[in-house]
């Protein structure tokens, strides 16, 4: 199953929150995400019937593997773009805003490349200070 932007918000919502908070409830992602509880009871009923994501019995979200791996992914992200931008001078509250959008939009290709040549770039400048 193809997961659209919404969806991987949906997950990364339920992994920053179960790390904060340790269990997590619809209730709980709507407010995160600001949407509605039927919003989110929709993307819940969606997300659960593609493998992503499980429901016990006192109504507690849980990441499948699968689930926990589009929601890692889509986290590494937005930090990495969040801090490329606010490091660039963006306003803290766009960079969060724009990196939302570029998280979804770059190919993994061209993600490991940015990252590698952030790498790079960090190596360089500790190089440059040690001499």
């Amino acid at each position: 199953m193809k997961l659209h932007a919404s969806g991987e918000d949906y997950l990364e919502a339920i992994l920053v929150l179960k790390k904060k908070k340790g269990m997590v409830r619809s209730a709980d992602v709507a407010r995160h995400l600001e949407v509605s509880k039927p919003s989110v009871c929709h993307a819940v009923a969606t997300l659960k019937k593609g493998g992503f994501l499980l429901m016990d019995g006192a109504h507690f979200l849980h990441l499948t593997d699968l689930g926990r791996e589009v929601a890692e992914d889509t986290y590494e992200k937005h930090r990495f773009f969040t801090e490329m931008l606010v490091t660039a001078g963006v306003d803290p509250v766009t960079a969060e805003r724009d990196a939302c959008r570029i998280e979804h939009v770059i190919s993994k290709e061209t993600f490991e490349r940015l990252k590698a040549a952030r790498k790079l770039s960090e190596k360089a400048v500790i190089s440059s200070d040690e001499s």
